[in-house]
């Protein structure tokens, strides 16, 4: 599957389709992958409204948010938080059983049943953390990156994720509202908007993290799959507050079927930012494509970025991988296996090891972190890849 296809695969969970009964979960379990770093997690969902601004889709309402925030925890135990709500749950639950997808069967999987490492309310560890911001891909709920996320916040960081309200698929707020997505992902008009809509969403979020005492807001990332790469990079070009970015395979455009590059192509950054990449099939030719700055057929917006950028800047490429690889259905969907048919499992989430798929990213992402939020350099970026020899650094 095509990775412009992300949004409107997740669209097809409308508000028609999730409300429709779904039989009781019979039985395989799934679970999410233990935490890699030294400290527990905590995390509390967050509503906030920007009460200046209306909302671009609904024009007679404030535009409001869903947050997810997740950071180092005092102490372990307590209550684990659901990784999808209600609403979400159904929505997946749809989105899998699409048979061009994956075709899980409804009822296969109890998703409210799942849980996630972090703590529900934990107490935070003392002291300022820094902080990563974290946007989902075109369409995509904040969930569907949850490993990722709490992973982050066991190595030291408040890490504060955004659902899109109207665009993402499926939000849920704390009132058990539920509100469904609007944005068409094949109209270049919509996909201008929202990328405008995430900026003005990701700098609201900028102002609201003096509300986290614990959180250090001299020292702020951020990073984004698909779409939401190619939100931290157009936020980056008006919005200094934000020290360095990463795009995990998101084109830096907002074309639908055009090329349509962003400013961040245009103008560059004068701040650290990675390309993170995996592969892809020519649906023509069944050729498969690599996602990276020397590879124009699948996406000239790297390469054009590539020769504007003037800060640091690495292009690191997961071998055999997908498009999906990226979000929390790498490992989920290998769980499913014995539900599926014949070679889905490869053609979602690619060839790559899961349990080693998981790992790299969890390294690389944090990795880019410590280097240029803490300063720690593990010397991942140094052009080996002695130790994880699933990625390659493309120069």
């Amino acid at each position: 599957m095509n990775r412009r296809t992300f949004g409107a695969v997740l669209a097809t969970a409308t508000a028609a389709t999730v409300l429709t009964a779904l039989p009781a979960a019979a039985g395989t379990g799934v679970t999410t992958p233990g935490l890699s770093g030294r400290y527990p997690v905590g995390t509390r969902e967050v509503h906030v409204v920007d009460q200046g601004r209306a909302d671009p889709w609904v024009p007679d309402r404030r535009r409001e948010l869903m947050l997810t925030v997740s950071y180092p925890a005092a102490r372990a135990g307590g209550t684990r938080a659901r990784w999808l709500s209600s609403g979400v749950a159904a929505a997946f639950t749809q989105l899998l059983a699409d048979p061009n997808f994956v075709g899980l069967p409804p009822g296969t999987v109890d998703w409210t049943a799942v849980r996630r490492q972090a703590v529900l309310d934990a107490a935070p560890a003392r002291g300022k953390w820094p902080v990563v911001l974290f946007s989902p891909g075109f369409g995509g709920p904040r969930e569907f990156y949850t490993d990722r996320i709490d992973d982050l916040a066991s190595r030291g960081y408040v890490v504060v994720s955004m659902s899109h309200t109207f665009e993402s698929a499926v939000v849920q707020f704390p009132d058990g509202r539920v509100e469904y997505g609007r944005a068409n992902a094949g109209s270049s008009a919509d996909k201008k908007k929202a990328i405008d809509t995430r900026v003005a969403d990701t700098r609201f979020v900028l102002d609201r993290l003096a509300d986290l005492p614990f959180a250090d807001t001299s020292r702020i990332g951020m990073a984004g799959h698909s779409y939401g790469g190619f939100t931290t990079g157009e936020t980056m070009v008006v919005d200094r507050r934000i020290k360095a970015g990463v795009n995990i395979d998101g084109a830096l455009g907002y074309g639908a079927g055009v090329y349509l590059p962003g400013r961040v192509v245009a103008e560059g950054l004068d701040r650290p930012f990675l390309l993170f990449g995996g592969d892809d099939v020519d649906p023509v030719t069944g050729r498969e494509l690599e996602h990276s700055h020397v590879a124009r057929e699948l996406d000239p917006s790297w390469a054009d970025f590539w020769g504007v950028q003037r800060g640091w800047k690495r292009d690191l490429h997961l071998d055999s991988s997908t498009h999906y690889s990226f979000t929390d259905l790498q490992f989920v969907v290998p769980q499913a296996r014995g539900y599926l048919g014949a070679g889905v499992v490869e053609r979602v989430v690619g060839g790559v090891d899961a349990r080693r798929s998981v790992v790299v990213q969890r390294e690389y992402v944090a990795g880019f972190f410590d280097l240029h939020l803490r300063g720690r350099d593990r010397g991942l970026f140094s052009g080996g890849s002695w130790c994880y020899p699933e990625v390659r650094l493309i120069p």
